[in-house]
């Protein structure tokens, strides 16, 4: 068999593995510490100069540490008044009708005293108003303390250094102030407790304060009544030496009728002595006289002779004629004065019982934690300022090293770096336009005087 040899003979190839294809090279790109490594090199580098802005920024933290000055808190904690107490309600409401000024009086608290809010929060809204605010400015002489030029802003600097709050457990108020001296500290928190003792009792209107402020009015009235009546009553007695009429009546009685009856002895004996002896013996003369002076005594003590409303100057008591008249007059003003003491006596009493039921009423502040004197500082933290002082001008020259490096590298023709180029320009002439305006003025004028030359 003859095959033609232009048939084209097609051999198969056996087909090689896939395993047996070499693979591409793969691209390593750099590694996380061959990129880190150069940064720390150029630290290391400059190790001298990091050294420096940390011991001159440790230095310069340190002085402004202790340059700055100390902050003392005093703190004082008041225990939760009694809810139930209707003196703090009624002072509240005076306070609420009373105030009638801007933000922060003590009308803000008139919802408070309504049972919204605790009472606790009405002590804190009492504490926080512009009343105790002003007052304790004008005690502490806040106002040149603070340097403020008005009351507003010595009522806004004594809030920033105050701190008044409240447990919503345990309804304990705290008062924090914060002052530059601790003895001022603690006075001033001190007396934060007792403007509110202070503002409590003279706005609490319970029943037992009225009671007790119409009491103080009306004993002063009748004070007043009491002196009249006694300066009267002794002007009288003492005008008509009427002590006690009464006593003074009986007692002349019995001294008129003890006369009397002397008279009517002596009487019998001169008729006796007439029947023996003459009138001009001695013995009835001496009995004569005496029966004359009893007469005389006698006449005396009846105010025979006298009118009822004429007055004898030669006797230390009222004749019987005249009491009666006297005893209306005198009975009148001792009766008076008497009266006036008994409603003394009694509004007395019953002032003394209001007091204290308005001592009963009225929630006084029951101090739990006394503010003391603070033997320790709360600010500056000289720890932290340094530390904190120091890290960051470290970081800051670390930072700076590093970006000065890598704006070195970068190409100048780099797109990113030409922007930022151009826009630290335009901030270099925005901040300096005088200097370019009086340039291009000097530049104008030189060249007017070149034009001048050449013409």
């Amino acid at each position: 068999m003859k095959y033609s040899g232009s048939a084209s003979v097609r051999q198969t190839v056996a087909d090689l593995p896939e395993k047996q294809f070499p693979s591409p090279p793969q691209e390593h790109g750099p590694s996380d510490t061959d990129s880190i490594l150069p940064h720390f090199r150029l630290l290391w580098a400059r190790r001298r100069l990091i050294f420096r802005v940390g011991l001159y920024a440790l230095l310069v933290s340190t002085a402004i540490a202790f340059l700055i000055p100390k902050q003392y808190e005093a703190t004082t904690r008041l225990m939760p008044p009694d809810s139930q107490s209707s003196g703090l309600a009624m002072a509240a409401a005076a306070m609420a009708g009373g105030s009638g000024g801007g933000g922060g009086g003590l009308g803000a608290i008139a919802s408070d005293v309504l049972g919204l809010k605790s009472s606790s929060d009405s002590f804190v809204g009492i504490l926080t108003s512009r009343t105790v605010q002003d007052d304790l400015i004008g005690r502490f002489d806040l106002k040149k303390l603070y340097h403020a030029s008005n009351m507003e802003d010595a009522r806004k600097a004594l809030s920033a250094k105050t701190g008044i709050s409240v447990d919503r457990k345990s309804q304990i108020i705290s008062i924090t102030v914060t002052d530059h001296k601790p003895e001022r500290a603690a006075a001033i928190a001190q007396a934060y407790v007792d403007e509110l003792n202070r503002l409590v009792a003279e706005l609490s209107t319970s029943a037992a304060r009225r009671e007790r402020l119409f009491l103080e009015d009306r004993l002063s009235g009748v004070n007043k009544d009491l002196q009249d009546a006694e300066r009267d009553f002794s002007q009288f007695a003492s005008r008509n030496t009427a002590i006690d009429i009464k006593e003074q009546g009986k007692a002349m009685v019995e001294a008129a009728a003890n006369l009397q009856g002397q008279l009517i002895a002596a009487e019998s004996q001169y008729q006796a002595l007439r029947e023996i002896y003459t009138e001009n013996n001695p013995r009835a003369r001496s009995v004569k006289a005496r029966i004359d002076e009893l007469q005389r005594q006698l006449d005396k003590i009846g105010g025979k002779g006298e009118n009822a409303d004429s007055s004898s100057n030669d006797s230390m008591y009222p004749s019987i004629r005249k009491l009666p008249l006297l005893g209306v007059t005198w009975a009148d003003l001792y009766r008076r004065a008497k009266i006036q003491e008994v409603v003394l006596e009694t509004l007395t009493k019953e002032y003394e019982m209001a007091k204290v039921q308005e001592a009963k009423e009225i929630p006084t502040v029951k101090v739990l934690d006394v503010a003391t004197i603070p033997d320790k500082k709360s600010f500056p933290p000289h720890l932290l300022i340094i530390f904190v002082g120091t890290m960051i001008a470290t970081i800051a020259v670390i930072v700076w090293i590093l970006s000065s490096a890598i704006w070195n590298s970068t190409d100048p023709r780099d797109p990113r770096k030409m922007f930022a180029r151009q826009i630290l320009s335009d901030v270099r002439a925005d901040l300096t336009p005088a200097s370019k305006t009086g340039a291009s003025d000097d530049n104008s004028a030189d060249g007017d005087h070149k034009a001048g030359g050449q013409r």
